[in-house]
């Protein structure tokens, strides 16, 4: 079903990022570690709970961008699959980071439903008089790669949970594999059904792209990188001599639409758990139900050269000096092989805990992913060092008195890569104590892959944020804050939202209400998934110098010890009514015409506004009787104003889910149906509209009415929660 109509419900969000053996920590690293202490012992004798402006000074002083690329080269050494031993060891070198600093750690371990490949195959027949074609399905390595060794270590390109099968058939292109490609494809006469398609990245993710796929009768398909996307200008050559994906270079994914472990859907993979059995997870609709491999742009030109029918439409074409794209069916016919092994495995999730002094109960939480597809050293332990660096940073604050007024917990998940499971299992787990505790959630995905920040926040959290990049130092221009270049680089810098699937914060934000941050320097970035994802990548063209690792780790530390400092919460709720009255002006143009009304919506966003204020007001009162001591920063007024700001997220969250997305509780930001890597502003209502557009029925345009009201019953308990008064 093409959702055209629902486009501007959408909120645009940023595009997916997304060893054998490991050193102990260099000693060398201590000695920095040691003589910073030193060096700042005379400037801070013993720091207070509440950070003071000395202690966010010092710990900006701190950063090491040597620390962060130490350790970046130390854990992209190998390939570290989810559910490897490769993967177990970096488990232990980021346990033994932490626990060399003397902060409590741990690891988590649990039983889920991963997938590797066995046996994958793919040919070409031309046509009469033309040879057949066999394709390596490998990515090369380049002369004097210091990784060429380990890139023997690879696991071989494949798309995770991908049905096993044989296919023979002619070939059809389908642009970026989007429903209205597919339509068109239709509208134009040219049958899918029966036959293998090829479609690009770049719009949409690869398990949408196949499920589109399967949906429009396709046997089988194929996804590859094209160059107008991942190649740049013809002629600007590749990596290693520039940032652009290598002709041979191979995007490997996930097909899987869901998240956490397929065999426990809804709940936790606890040890004794039920679960589904892995034949009845894998013939779930979440799973692709036909064989798909990610090929080359090297492997799609080839194919490409031999399609025949009309000449596809200008917007399908590839970049400048390409050869014509054409639709097909054939004459190339593709055979086309695949042989998985879907296996339950052990992944481990790693944790590091600073008890907080005064408030142990209350939970900020800062998370990274570990798992990569190849070296992973931009997606996602460029985000992994940073973390590290960060909780070196935290150790020397502690040598000098500190311990925060709230727990401050770091984790290292496991298996994101193949649908966030590694924080979904916890976050499953431990649902109802976050849901009381958790005061935030601030996560690192990749941290690098370029200059200028790309913030994401849930809306509370946006003073936060930018009260915090106007402190730090902009890595490429010391004479200006990183909140100075974000600004000069947008023309209308905004913050993103985190209703997408794109990492670790989903179970957080859309499953359990918790604010949350995502942080990246840089968007997009060509070697994404692939092979050329390693240590040079970053170093040459992510981040010479390793200056933004640092800014993304002082950020990320900043906006933690001021939430877990500072005796009343930073969460300023005004935000959140400005965008959603934005979003339910777009509902009301949506449905202009219709019976649907949006009175309800207006109505418990005034009353949101409304508690804002009150609650605005009441901090300021709170903080002038702090500041003359006439409130003792243990008051019950304190923590009950905090638990408000705290649980007021919550209230946004419907046990019964999003429309047509049971899991997604979240009501004000989740994604997008179709792409679950775009954040959808009321993903129930905007989900609801393009049913009632297709199907243009009172039935279904009452249910658009049913979701407005859903809505508006969240927003009111939001504010009623925030005001802190019954009925």
């Amino acid at each position: 079903m093409s959702r055209p109509d629902a486009a501007s419900l959408l909120s645009p969000s940023p595009p997916p990022f997304k060893p054998h053996r490991r050193g102990r920590l260099l000693p060398s690293i201590l000695a920095v570690l040691a003589a910073a202490a030193a060096l700042f012992l005379l400037a801070v004798l013993r720091s207070p709970p509440t950070p003071s402006p000395n202690l966010g000074s010092l710990f900006l002083s701190l950063g090491s961008n040597n620390t962060a690329a130490s350790h970046l080269r130390a854990l992209t050494l190998h390939p570290h699959v989810a559910g490897t031993k490769a993967n177990s060891l970096t488990a232990a070198y980021v346990l033994h980071a932490f626990s060399s600093l003397s902060i409590p750690s741990h690891i988590t371990p649990y039983s889920v439903l991963l997938s590797y490949p066995v046996h994958r195959s793919l040919s070409l027949s031309a046509g009469p008089g033309r040879a057949a074609k066999s394709f390596s399905l490998t990515q090369d390595t380049y002369p004097s790669d210091p990784y060429a060794r380990a890139a023997a270590e690879v696991t071989p390109t494949f798309f995770a949970y991908s049905a096993s099968g044989s296919v023979s058939a002619e070939a059809v292109y389908a642009n970026y594999g989007r429903e209205e490609d597919f339509a068109y494809l239709s509208s134009r006469g040219v049958d899918v059904a029966g036959r293998v398609a090829l479609a690009r990245y770049g719009r949409i993710h690869c398990e949408d792209i196949v499920h589109n796929a399967r949906a429009a009768g396709a046997a089988a398909a194929l996804v590859y990188p094209d160059p107008l996307e991942y190649g740049g200008s013809a002629g600007e050559g590749s990596f290693p001599d520039s940032r652009w994906l290598p002709p041979s270079g191979v995007q490997v994914g996930s097909l899987f639409r869901g998240v956490g472990d397929p065999t426990t859907p809804m709940w936790a993979s606890s040890e004794g758990c039920e679960r589904v059995s892995v034949e009845d997870a894998m013939a779930t609709d979440d799973m692709p139900g036909i064989p798909a491999l990610p090929v080359s742009a090297r492997d799609a030109a080839e194919i490409q050269q031999v399609l025949g029918g009309a000449e596809a439409p200008a917007d399908w074409q590839g970049r400048d000096g390409s050869p014509v794209y054409r639709l097909g069916p054939g004459p190339a016919v593709l055979n086309l092989t695949y042989q998985g092994n879907d296996t339950m495995a052990t992944i481990e999730n790693v944790f590091a805990v600073i008890e907080g002094a005064e408030e142990p109960d209350r939970y900020v939480i800062l998370g990274n992913h570990r798992d990569a597809w190849t070296f992973g050293a931009a997606d996602p332990n460029s985000g992994t060092a940073a973390m590290i660096e960060l909780a070196q940073r935290f150790s020397m604050l502690q040598k000098q008195g500190w311990r925060p007024r709230r727990t401050i917990i770091f984790c290292s998940w496991d298996a994101e890569e193949y649908g966030l499971t590694g924080s979904t299992e916890w976050v499953e787990e431990n649902r109802e104590m976050l849901s009381t505790r958790a005061v935030a959630y601030l996560n690192i995905d990749v941290s690098v892959v370029g200059p200028v920040l790309l913030p994401s926040t849930t809306p509370q959290l946006d003073e936060l944020l930018l009260e915090t990049i106007k402190l730090v130092q902009d890595p490429d221009n010391s004479s200006q804050t990183v909140y100075d270049s974000w600004v000069k680089a947008n023309a209308s810098p905004k913050i993103q939202r985190l209703g997408n699937g794109g990492s670790d914060y989903a179970a957080f934000v859309q499953h359990v209400g918790i604010p949350s941050t995502n942080l990246i320097f840089g968007e997009g970035y060509p070697v994404y998934h692939s092979l050329y994802d390693d240590f040079v990548w970053v170093e040459k063209f992510a981040d010479p110098g390793f200056r933004r690792h640092v800014a993304a780790a002082s950020i990320w530390g900043i906006m933690a010890l001021r939430l877990a400092d500072e005796e009343i919460i930073p969460f300023d709720y005004m935000s959140y009514t400005t965008e959603l009255e934005a979003y339910t002006k777009v509902v009301e143009k949506e449905t202009e015409g219709t019976t649907v009304s949006c009175s309800p919506l207006y109505n418990s966003i005034r009353a949101l506004k409304k508690a804002a204020t009150k609650v605005n007001s009441e901090r300021k009162d709170i903080q002038r009787e702090l500041s003359s001591k006439q409130l003792s920063k243990d008051s019950m007024r304190i923590r009950g104003l905090n638990d408000r700001l705290m649980q007021a997220e919550r209230a946004f969250t419907n046990r019964e889910g999003i429309f047509k997305q049971a899991w997604y509780k979240h009501l004000i930001y989740g994604p997008s149906e179709q792409n679950d890597w775009d954040t959808a502003s009321y993903p129930g209502i905007a989900d609801a509209i393009a049913t009632a557009r297709s199907s243009n029925t009172s039935a279904s345009w009452k249910l658009v009415q049913h979701e407005v009201h859903r809505v508006a019953r969240a927003v009111a308990q939001a504010s009623a929660v925030l005001s802190g008064s019954l009925t």
